[in-house]
């Protein structure tokens, strides 16, 4: 797996997410109504991430999601972040 092109990485910063200063990775914040709707989210996202092969860096405090995304294993962010990201995105609404 290869890292990002530049054009990817821009179009990621355009629907919310933002560099995480100091790595290649990107970051973003989830709110939700509740906990139990913060909770359900991030069980439903699990799955997706355990299908790509993925884990995410991430906190839950109450209604609230932190979460930061880059591929370990090559030291950056690939596809497979863009992918999570994006499932992220739309499954939060």
């Amino acid at each position: 797996m290869s890292l990002l092109p530049p054009e990817d990485r821009a179009a990621l910063l355009t629907e919310g997410w933002a560099m995480v200063e100091g790595r290649d990775a990107i970051t973003r914040s989830f709110r939700f109504r509740t906990f139990r709707e913060a909770f359900a989210w991030m069980t439903h996202v699990a799955l997706w991430a355990e299908k790509l092969n993925h884990h995410p860096e991430w906190t839950n405090v109450y209604n609230r999601v932190e979460v930061v995304l880059t591929s370990h294993d090559v030291g950056g962010l690939t596809e497979r972040d863009l992918k999570l990201a994006r499932r992220m995105t739309e499954a939060a609404g």
